[in-house]
Parts: C-alpha cells; sequence; structure tokens
C-alpha cells in the first residue's frame, strides 16, 4: 500500500489530557503528524479533532481503532483529500514602506486574495485562506520584499459527503441499548468510520 494523505476527524468530550493521549497514539508509532486542529464542534460540549498525516489506509485505519479506544472519543472518521473540503489560514508581515512604495507588490497580493489585517507604520500584517500550495506561492512572491514572519494554521476540514455529526448523535441516542444495527445505517459510503 502506497502512502497519502489522510484527514483524521475526531469527535471528543472535551476533557483535560485527552489531545496528549491522543498524541501519544502517534508517537509510539513513530507517525509525524502534519497538522493538529482542535475546535467546538455543531453540538454542544463536543470537540473535534483534525489530524492529517501522511500514511498508507492500513495504518490510517488501525489509529483511527486505537484513537476510538479512548473513554472520551465519540467517533474517529478518516478521508482522503477528495473526500473533504479544506483550508488552512496564512499570515505574512512585511515592511510597510516596501507594500507603499512597490505598486508590483500590492498588485501581487490582490492576486493572491491577500487583506491586509493589520497597517502599521514598520510592518504591514496580510492574511489569506486556502490550499498550501496557494499560501507556499505567497511566500515565495513575498520573499524578494523582505518577508519579514509567516506562520500558517492548522488544517480545517468538512467531510463532503456527511449529513454532520449531530443527526448521527441523535440517532445513537434513540437507538435502544441491545439493539443489532449496523454502523452504515448511520453512514455515507464516502465516510469511513471505524468501531472499537
Amino acid at each position: 500500500m502506497q502512502k497519502q494523505e489522510y484527514t483524521i476527524t475526531v469527535y471528543t468530550e472535551n476533557q483535560i489530557g485527552l489531545l496528549n493521549r491522543i498524541a501519544i497514539i502517534f508517537s509510539r508509532r513513530k507517525i509525524n503528524i502534519e497538522s493538529l486542529n482542535t475546535s467546538p464542534s455543531e453540538v454542544d460540549s463536543v470537540h473535534r479533532f483534525t489530524i492529517v498525516i501522511n500514511e498508507t489506509e492500513d495504518v490510517v485505519r488501525k489509529l483511527c481503532r486505537q484513537i476510538e479506544k479512548q473513554v472520551e472519543v465519540l467517533k474517529a472518521y478518516y478521508n482522503t483529500e477528495e473526500e473533504i473540503i479544506w483550508q488552512e489560514l496564512a499570515l505574512y508581515k512585511v515592511p510597510t514602506d516596501v507594500i507603499a512604495e512597490e505598486v508590483k507588490v500590492e498588485r501581487l497580493l490582490r492576486e493572491h486574495g491577500a487583506k491586509a489585517v493589520v497597517i502599521r507604520k514598520d510592518y504591514t500584517v496580510f492574511e489569506v485562506a486556502g490550499k498550501r500550495e496557494e499560501t507556499d506561492n505567497l511566500i515565495k512572491v513575498l520573499e524578494p520584499y523582505g518577508l519579514i514572519e509567516f506562520v500558517r494554521s492548522a488544517r480545517v476540514a468538512i467531510i463532503k459527503d456527511s449529513d454532520g455529526f449531530h443527526k448521527k448523535l441523535k440517532e445513537f441516542e434513540y437507538h435502544q441499548p441491545g439493539e443489532d444495527t449496523s454502523e452504515n445505517e448511520f453512514l455515507s459510503e464516502n465516510e469511513k468510520v471505524f468501531s472499537m
């Protein structure tokens, strides 16, 4: 099996120490996390982890099973890049005098969809939201004009073929204990979910 980029989405209760335990699952297997984001989800009191790694599908499947063994974890999904809509946010700090003097730089920023978020006498900060290639391209564009600083956020992603976790959570709540029901009743074909 060939390695490729996977985005793992984990729905959890908001508990202290859970992030550390999830990170340990990756470090024990010597798997590098390319991007990690945590945020509230559409369900009150449920948090969402978005983790990006480069691995084989078999390894990712086993990781999801292991993550779901954590008591506070409700579900873990994994998806390829084609199955999600995702963005990252990048900030670029450049000298204000260069931007003011170089009309070309201003045009380049417009072409890349950058907008100014802070303008000071000594520097200006621009932001761009997009794919990794888009944010990397603007680094190359700004370097000759004295790029002072650059930072990029972790990935945020939404699964394309998903009704959202809120609906699934409600269905699980109404499911009677002991009923023999397949998980596939709650999931679309493109969502990959593995239970413990």
